[in-house]
């Protein structure tokens, strides 16, 4: 909230890092620590560095918590995020994000419903992802791309 988020990420970080050390990369509380490091570096744009994190994270928070857990699905969110709102994104990379957020909705409206706030997230963040993915798709068929 003071604009302090370089620091803010770095703080996650050790935060993260702190919890593999004491509880392993398989406890919840790690788990959440890497969703909360992620998001804050899809809010600086560190893509590369997130994408790398929850792709790491999201397999391990799926065997421990299972696919309809609320913190497996917030993972795939971010991954989602991340992947669509990267400017380097290639059309692989928007297909890759639609597809984990069709299947985190598909799994969050079935345990939350459709109007639980985590799942109107994800159902917001894949109308983007689509769109996108139809402009870059429409950018090379004409050859704008």
């Amino acid at each position: 909230m003071l604009g302090r988020f370089e620091e803010a990420s770095q703080i996650y970080r050790d935060i993260y890092a702190g919890r593999i050390k004491l509880q392993g990369e398989e406890h919840g509380k790690t788990l959440l620590a890497a969703n909360n490091y992620a998001n804050g570096l899809v809010y600086l744009r560190r893509h590369k560095e997130c994408k790398s994190l929850l792709r790491k994270t999201m397999p391990v928070a799926r065997r421990v918590l299972g696919e309809s857990n609320d913190l497996t699905l917030r993972l795939n969110w971010t991954y989602g995020r991340a992947l669509c709102v990267d400017t380097g994104a290639t059309l692989d990379d928007i297909r890759e994000a639609v597809t984990t957020l069709e299947d985190a909705r598909r799994i969050a409206r079935r345990v939350f419903g459709g109007t639980h706030p985590l799942t109107m997230g994800i159902e917001s963040t894949l109308r983007n992802s689509q769109k996108f993915s139809q402009t870059l798709l429409r950018a090379r068929e004409t050859g704008g791309f």
